[in-house]
């Protein structure tokens, strides 16, 4: 993802260690993040469904269409990620075409994972 570049730096990133959450699925979200550092696990129940790196979102769905989360995201290892509330989000989309363009691939990305999970348990 390109905008990384963007956050990296900036003094809202925070840090989480390993085994750290960094939110729980049923929890009313405000804020996505974009991962700087460290690797982030979306969690359902048990089962990691996803791993996330460096440069992706996670949480973003809460400010698209403002339900619960749904799933966890827990830190893989030291992880530092920066917070992006709707202000943000929505100035971001408008200001810098990257980030949206970022922000629908990686929402076009779990939608095909998810999509072939699908297909393949049918089959």
């Amino acid at each position: 993802m390109g905008s990384i570049h963007l956050f990296r730096n900036l003094p809202e990133v925070k840090a989480f260690a390993a085994g750290e959450y960094i939110f729980r699925k049923g929890e009313q979200g405000s804020t996505m993040f974009m991962i700087i550092e460290g690797d982030i696990e979306l969690v359902v129940g048990r089962v990691v469904v996803e791993t996330a790196h460096p440069g992706a979102f996670i949480g973003e769905m809460a400010l698209i269409d403002d339900t619960a989360r749904s799933a966890s995201a827990r830190a893989k290892d030291n992880a530092r990620v920066f917070p992006i509330d709707l202000a943000r989000f929505n100035s971001l989309v408008r200001e810098t075409p990257s980030f949206a363009l970022d922000l629908m691939q990686t929402l076009a990305r779990r939608l095909r994972q998810t999509t072939a999970k699908i297909a393949r348990a049918k089959a």
